[in-house]
């Protein structure tokens, strides 16, 4: 799915996102962000195709090119596609922002395998392949090219509680990642983890729970969308940062919790 190109100015070179999960919720919010910083963006959907058009159109009416690439996660071959639809319709790709994930409840005492293993491929492993391409697709640019991957992980890994269990492996395992990917992958590619609070209502939450939740934190509110996008620019236009993490919370991982926010 691809839209009318905007034409470019001259004086200001192309610099394109590509952004996982991006046509709705948090991913909408951070393709919109990079879009009126003048990025083109390469939005990802999986099964929200109306809310990737939709998306896109908002985009492009910022002056700024955008493509929307269809794919699963959870299938290798649909992930490399992805990347190439990046790179074939808007001529390059320079961040990749791995913010998709699966979300589902499990603990440790009703752990599955079939629960680790629906997680590990959209969780962790799309995001790996997809920094593998970025690092490929720079390399064949030049020894000049440089990009970044923002990899988003969450708050409770600084503050573990056993409520998502496969989900939260996953994560802590994207966590360590991006340490050995930082370290494997420089000077061309830099690799930063953004950990958001509760920043959304989760499908266990009515919005009344979500509003006393949200509350929960030293500062009284936990994290927007618009802070969490915000911070994952900042990540991806500071060339100094690169194998850490931002924790964006309002705190919330300073307060030890047994539980986790949707549970409460």
């Amino acid at each position: 799915m691809t839209t009318p190109k905007s034409v470019m100015t001259e004086s200001k070179p192309s610099r394109v996102v590509l952004i996982t999960g991006s046509a709705k919720r948090l991913g909408r919010e951070i393709a919109l962000t990079f879009a009126r910083a003048g990025w083109d963006v390469a939005i990802h959907y999986n099964t929200s195709r109306d809310d990737a058009l939709r998306t896109t159109h908002e985009i492009t009416a910022l002056g700024v090119r955008c493509t929307a690439a269809h794919g699963d996660l959870a299938d290798p071959d649909a992930v490399a596609s992805i990347f190439d639809h990046g790179v074939n319709e808007l001529g390059q790709v320079d961040v990749v922002v791995n913010n998709a994930s699966l979300f589902e409840y499990d603990t440790p005492a009703t752990f599955s395998n079939a629960s680790l293993q629906a997680h590990i491929m959209p969780n962790l492993a799309a995001p790996l392949l997809l920094a593998q391409q970025l690092a490929a697709h720079l390399t064949r640019r030049g020894e000049q090219a440089r990009g970044a991957v923002i990899n988003l992980l969450d708050q409770k890994l600084w503050s573990y509680n056993p409520d998502f269990f496969s989900y939260t492996l996953s994560k802590a395992a994207l966590q360590a990642a991006t340490t050995m990917m930082a370290q494997a992958y420089a000077p061309q590619v830099r690799v930063v983890g953004v950990a958001p609070g509760l920043t959304l209502p989760s499908h266990m939450q009515t919005p009344t729970d979500f509003e006393r939740t949200h509350a929960l934190s030293p500062l009284g509110k936990a994290s927007s969308p618009e802070d969490i996008a915000r911070t994952i620019l900042f990540a991806a236009e500071t060339p100094s940062i690169t194998g850490t993490s931002i924790v964006v919370d309002g705190g919330q991982h300073l307060m030890g919790l047994q539980r986790d926010f949707s549970c409460l």
